[in-house]
């Protein structure tokens, strides 16, 4: 497994459908980890994120990535016209694969059809790029862009599943026939392998394997900084229904009417940013709620350490990184019970509650907020000392 490449060095490509991202840091410390073992990574993506690029590192990241959507029209019917010449019953059969796909998703024809006109250019530039193994991250689109690109080319090929989206519509996504022809698939957490097992057929289980997402030195070797007296809590992530901000909102209006006083910040952008600044007015928060928009790596760190604790209500998740950096900073975790948190989250590190529990989430954001500073700092600690030891990218 590509995990364990000790050996020979490789010329692997990592292939997603936006890269980089904000949200994808956990990619890039995936591939700075492998080059750092002396293979080398062609970074490979659908399209560009739709989200600013702001974070210097995925500024350098974009300059590395070539996007099959936004490819002039000439380099995109020469890519598939060279695949088609060298490979013309594998392109047939290709085409009959991507019929049944369609099928299973609903006869999306249209869709599908440009799928396989991106696996078509992914096989020309793996060729060029003399690739020996693909890993794709996420089993949606990407991972399908990937399988039909295996059957027409043969590069063998790899996919971390993360969830939720994946576990919400896996007959469409095909996932049991992607999980066949892959080489090892991985997921993040127990929990989002024993979801894969329940589509994946029997004897594929053993190409099942749990590999943590970790943190590189950055966060893990930073100097350990007490915990602060303000009263201030954060959420990192991007601002999106299955977050849980709209239940965080509820949960400080029940804050504010108990008369605690506090901040409590937003870092990160999305499609949900105007419906929150709206509640935010409504619900009386405007000076105590802050939403900061997109933010750098440096900026996630400088606000998870002026709080005390890092807030994250999700209803529906895979295994979040912004919990480990949290952790990983000696900042205690308010998170729920949903996928993979509870394996990463006990009770001397953080607090669970059920997902969309307003109340409980309230009662511990006041636990929080009142908790004396050794008492905070202890868990803060502990946390650290868990995700040296669970996630540490290097390993």
């Amino acid at each position: 497994m590509l995990a364990d490449a000790g050996g020979p060095h490789m010329q692997i490509g990592y292939f997603t459908n936006q890269y980089p991202s904000p949200s994808h840091t956990f990619i890039r410390r995936e591939i700075a980890a492998l080059e750092q073992r002396g293979h080398s990574v062609s970074r490979f993506a659908i399209r560009r994120s739709k989200a600013d690029i702001i974070d210097p590192d995925d500024v350098a990241e974009l300059a590395r990535t070539r996007h099959v959507v936004g490819q002039p029209s000439w380099e995109v019917i020469r890519c598939c016209t060279r695949v088609m010449i060298d490979s013309p019953g594998a392109c047939l059969r290709g085409l009959f694969q991507t019929l049944q796909l369609a099928r299973r998703a609903g006869y999306a024809y249209g869709r599908h059809l440009a799928y396989l006109i991106e696996a078509m250019v992914l096989v020309s530039w793996c060729r060029a790029s003399h690739i020996e193994h693909l890993h794709v991250h996420f089993g949606t689109n990407p991972a399908t862009v990937a399988l039909l690109a295996h059957g027409i080319n043969g590069v063998p090929f790899s996919v971390t599943i993360h969830g939720p989206e994946e576990f919400d519509r896996p007959e469409a996504l095909a996932l049991a026939e992607k999980i066949s022809a892959a080489a090892f698939v991985v997921a993040i957490s127990a929990f989002g392998r024993s979801q894969l097992l329940r589509w994946a057929h029997l004897p594929d289980w053993k190409k099942i394997r749990v590999i943590s997402c970790g943190l590189d030195r950055d966060y893990l070797d930073a100097p350990s900084a007490p915990a602060p007296t303000a009263a201030r809590l954060v959420t990192v992530g991007r601002l999106c229904e299955q977050k849980g901000h709209l239940i965080l909102l509820e949960a400080a209006a029940k804050l504010l009417r108990r008369g605690l006083a506090f901040t409590l910040v937003f870092a990160g952008d999305g499609p949900l940013r105007p419906a929150i600044e709206q509640r935010v007015a409504e619900l009386g928060l405007t000076g105590l709620v802050e939403v900061l928009g997109a933010v750098t790596q440096e900026q996630v760190r400088h606000e998870l350490l002026k709080a005390r604790a890092l807030v994250l209500p999700s209803l529906a998740e895979g295994l979040p990184i912004v919990l480990m950096e949290s952790m990983a900073l000696a900042r205690p975790v308010i998170s729920t019970f949903v996928a993979g948190i509870p394996e990463l989250v006990t009770r001397d590190v953080g607090w669970l509650v059920p997902a969309g529990d307003v109340d409980a989430l309230c009662d511990v954001m006041q636990e929080v907020l009142e908790l004396d500073r050794a008492t905070l700092s202890a868990m803060g600690e502990a946390a650290r000392r868990r995700v040296r030891e669970r996630h540490d990218i290097r390993r």
